[in-house]
């Protein structure tokens, strides 16, 4: 792999032999080691420990869980904030673990509305809840530092089951709660 990172530096031009290029092949391949850490972690084992006790029928919001991700279709990065919602049935689980949850999509080569819809249908198959409501709003690097170059273009993507879907004074209690 480092040697095709050097190949790279040959493609663009630029001097692999130079000093603050000679140690970047490691880095890069530390680097996407950590920004690609999703695909060695299952989505499903993050979310195993439910819990019966402190189940409610109540909604459950967690809000502006920040993420980094890198775009599959250019590989530059998008970043931003997910919300998720959910109305549990007879379990819940630890706040920390629908953060973490977000990490494990967030860290594959992805799209942002794939990501939005991994998570919520994770939640609902693990889960069983009620409903569950995600909402993604992030800035895409491919949008402001090429094609377009867009610098103020925000995208949102929903990802809206169950309840959510079929009541519409969920719904707006959830978007309440996110604004």
């Amino acid at each position: 792999m480092e040697e095709n990172i050097r190949k790279f530096f040959d493609f663009i031009g630029e001097d692999r032999q130079r000093e603050g290029l000679l140690d970047t092949p490691k880095r890069v391949i530390q680097s996407w080691e950590y920004l690609f850490s999703g695909y060695k972690s299952n989505p499903k084992e993050i979310l195993g420990r439910v819990f019966i006790d402190g189940a409610c029928d109540e909604m459950v919001v967690l809000k502006a869980i920040e993420f980094y991700s890198i775009c599959e279709h250019h590989l530059l990065p998008f970043f931003g904030k997910i919300s998720i919602g959910y109305i549990p049935d007879s379990r819940v689980v630890g706040i920390s673990k629908l953060a973490r949850l977000v990490e494990v999509f967030s860290r594959r080569l992805q799209i942002q509305e794939k990501m939005t819809s991994q998570i919520a249908d994770t939640l609902m198959e693990v889960l069983q809840p009620k409903g569950v409501m995600v909402v993604a709003e992030a800035k895409h690097m491919c949008m402001v530092m090429r094609g377009v170059e867009k610098q103020n273009s925000l995208m949102i993507t929903s990802a809206v089951r169950g309840l959510f879907k079929s009541d519409p004074r969920t719904r707006e209690e959830f978007m309440g709660h996110i604004r």
